[in-house]
Order: C-alpha cells, then sequence, then structure tokens
C-alpha cells in the first residue's frame, strides 16, 4: 500500500474558501428562496469582461495556431520572450528599476507561485509569516513538512508569526529574531494594508543583515493609488540580493479564469548549500520550471503581451478604477453602519473590525443570514484575523450599491 504525505494531515478541517463554499451551500439548500438573491464579496474573484486588448490577442493568436506557418508547439518553460521583455520594461525598467528579461519567469499564477518556491527552498528555514495571512503561504509550508503541528488557535509549530494589528497599521515590523525566510504581501491580503518606502527599507535592510530571503507578493500592486508608495520590493535599494518578487494578471488583466503570472528571480539573490556556501536560487529556479512545467499557452502568453499596449493600459486602468470605486461604496456604507474600517484605499479589499460580542464566523452567519451577503471571516487568515472581516471590492457596480444597501440595515 502507497503511504501517504502525512504532512496534509496536519491540515485544519479546511482551506478557508472550500469552507466558505461548502457553508454558502448549506445555507442555500436550507433557505431556497434566499439562495438566488446571495452576493458573494467573499472569495477575491474579479467579475467585469476580460480587457478588449486581450481579448483581440487571444484570438489572433488562437488563428495562428492554426495555420502549420504559424502554429508552435512547446514553448519555453521561462516564458517566451516577448511577454519577458514586456514584463521587464513596462513593470519595471520604464519606472526606474532595474530588472533583466532573463529575470522574469512567466506561470500561471502567483498563488502558484509562492506555493513552488518551496521547491528551491531547503526542509531547516526559519520562516517567518504575517498574522493575519494569506493561507498559501501557511498551508503549503505545512504541506512540504516544513512546520509541527498547530495549536487551538490554529497556529503552527515552527513558524515565526509576526502581528498585524490596528497599532501597526496592519504592517509587521521584522522580527527580533532573525528568520531565514519572510513572506510580505503588500497591498495586503486580506487587510488592505500597503507599506511605505520607509517600512520597506527596514525589511530589506534586516534581510541584508540577517541574511534572509523576502517572498515579496505583489499581486495587488496596479492598485495602488499613491504613487509616493512602493509597488515593488526592488524600488527599495539592496532588494536585488535578499528578494524574490510575485505578480499576476488576475486582479490587474482580470485573468482569473485566464491564469497568467510572473516571478521576478533576480540573478543576485543567493541562498546557502550544505556545506555553508552560497548559490544564487535563479538558476534553481528555471532548472524548476523546465522540469515540471511546460509553460503557459501561447495565446495567453500573447493576451498578457497585449495588456501592456496603449489599448490594454487604459483598459487595465479602468478596471482598477472601476474596483476601487467600488470598494469606496463599500468602505462608505460600513462606516454608515458604525462600523470601525480599515483597507480599501490601496487595495481591493475592506478590512471590518466584528462589533463587539461577535466572533467573525458570528459576523460571517449573520450577514449570510441577515443580508444574503458572503464575507470573509477575519480568523480563517489567522488568530490576529479573529475580531475581522474581510469585504471584496470585487464585484459589479450594482451589487456593490446593493451590498452597501444592505450593510447599512443589518442590525448590529
Amino acid at each position: 500500500m502507497a503511504s501517504i504525505n502525512s504532512n496534509y494531515l496536519k491540515l485544519k478541517a479546511g482551506y478557508l474558501f472550500p469552507e466558505i463554499a461548502r457553508r454558502v451551500r448549506a445555507f442555500a439548500e436550507n433557505h431556497p428562496d434566499a439562495a438566488s438573491n446571495i452576493i458573494r464579496c467573499g472569495i477575491g474573484d474579479v467579475t467585469e469582461p476580460l480587457p478588449t486588448a486581450a481579448i483581440n490577442a487571444l484570438k489572433k493568436a488562437t488563428d495562428e495556431l492554426g495555420d502549420r506557418a504559424t502554429f508552435r508547439g512547446y514553448g519555453p518553460e521561462q516564458g517566451y520572450d516577448f511577454l519577458r521583455a514586456a514584463i521587464a520594461e513596462n513593470d519595471y525598467r520604464a519606472k526606474g528599476v532595474f530588472v533583466t528579461d532573463n529575470e522574469v519567469f512567466v506561470s500561471d499564477g502567483s498563488k502558484c507561485d509562492t506555493a513552488n518556491i518551496l521547491d528551491i527552498l531547503g526542509d531547516d528555514n526559519i520562516i517567518a509569516v504575517a498574522d493575519p495571512v494569506y493561507p498559501v503561504y501557511v498551508d503549503t509550508n505545512v504541506m512540504a513538512g516544513h512546520t509541527g503541528n498547530s495549536d487551538d488557535s490554529g497556529r503552527y509549530e515552527g513558524f515565526v508569526y509576526l502581528p498585524c494589528t490596528r497599532e501597526n497599521g496592519f504592517v509587521a515590523a521584522p522580527p527580533s529574531q532573525q528568520v531565514d525566510v519572510a513572506y510580505l504581501c503588500f497591498p495586503n491580503n486580506p487587510t488592505g494594508a500597503v507599506a511605505t518606502k520607509a517600512q520597506l527599507k527596514e525589511w530589506v535592510d534586516y534581510a541584508l543583515k540577517n541574511d534572509t530571503l523576502l517572498l515579496f507578493d505583489a499581486a495587488y500592486s496596479d492598485y495602488i493609488q499613491d504613487p509616493e508608495l512602493p509597488r515593488s520590493i526592488y524600488e527599495i535599494e539592496g532588494a536585488r540580493d535578499c528578494a524574490i518578487e510575485f505578480r499576476s494578471y488576475s486582479k490587474s488583466g482580470g485573468f482569473t479564469g485566464v491564469r497568467c503570472a510572473y516571478t521576478i528571480v533576480p540573478e543576485t539573490v543567493m541562498g546557502r548549500t550544505e556545506s555553508g556556501g552560497r548559490y544564487p536560487f535563479h538558476p534553481l529556479w528555471s532548472r524548476r520550471s523546465s522540469t515540471k512545467f511546460n509553460g503557459v499557452s501561447y495565446p495567453i502568453q500573447r493576451a498578457a503581451e497585449a495588456l501592456y499596449s496603449s489599448e490594454g493600459k487604459a483598459e487595465v486602468s479602468a478596471l482598477v478604477e472601476h474596483y476601487m470605486g467600488n470598494a469606496a461604496i463599500l468602505r462608505d456604507a460600513a462606516r454608515e453602519a458604525g462600523l470601525e474600517v480599515y483597507g480599501g484605499e490601496h487595495a481591493p479589499y475592506i478590512w471590518i473590525a466584528a462589533p463587539s460580542g461577535l466572533t467573525s464566523w458570528d459576523v460571517f452567519d449573520k450577514m449570510l443570514l441577515d443580508a444574503n451577503v458572503v464575507i470573509t471571516p477575519g480568523s480563517g487568515f489567522g488568530s490576529n484575523g479573529e475580531g475581522f472581516f474581510r469585504v471584496s471590492a470585487f464585484n459589479s457596480r450594482d451589487n456593490a450599491l446593493e451590498v452597501a444597501q444592505r450593510i447599512k440595515n443589518v442590525k448590529w
């Protein structure tokens, strides 16, 4: 009989979002009259159509595959040169940030990349994560056997947890102890917080001093409204020697169902070998890609490239403006309802304190029952998420306006 990976048995009862889906299904079955009235503001999935520039590029690339003269089979696992060059030029070099084309690795999602990066990291690293945190960072390390068991609060042995609270603006400071790997996510999921250059410099300085690898998830970077706030960790001097950055087209270009993202692995960022030497991560990630991945399909990469055209950039900006408009509507409604509100200014997520006496799952049930609105309970993001809930701005404008009214009508 084949043995199983027993690390999976350490995971909590269910990944947050499947558990939400299970509860919503149960509610709909028990309240059939309300089922059609449910509005989902839980999972951060986009709702608006793909940009026209991306659609036209998809169609053109698909037509190319229908002609022997322009047909393409396997592509380069690291990504086609045309997209890698567009990324490096538009997202970095044009903004004064040095990244080479060769340091760009195209993938099918940042969620995948933040999990798969563990393939090139050792099993003995001391790992720091924020609390609250995007659950994928924690669960994938549990699956890989990098932790012990969890306690009653859901915290796992082996992690260094970095508290994100009202007091620090939900931006964790570097720990007092040395860690080997630290996950950072800005703009933050779930709190919507964003780090300043000074705060990121503190992290980079810490990483350089302690030989720490920073895993910087910038999937929501296009939602930053203030040009003075950093969109990339590489805007900070020294970050190329200590950080790997993850970005995605899911939320900026509406690619959640299309699947395309990329990871930046500078050739200068190093890890330690068993013998105590130093070795670059870049060739390891390239080898991992070549061995375990056949690359993102050609039409999808052409669609991503089209987002950098003048038409594509305008359409991406319009999408961001739409969702941030929703965020403002939802944020204002929650405040009018007397709730304590954070986020929603540089990210499509609003982080709201649960009214006194209610747990985050209490709020989930109340919002579902009284307002027929699905939110995300903060406890699903970690122990410091208890007492909060997340509302996603990814929705139609009509739904955002309706949810805003329902929030104000709930009797807290």
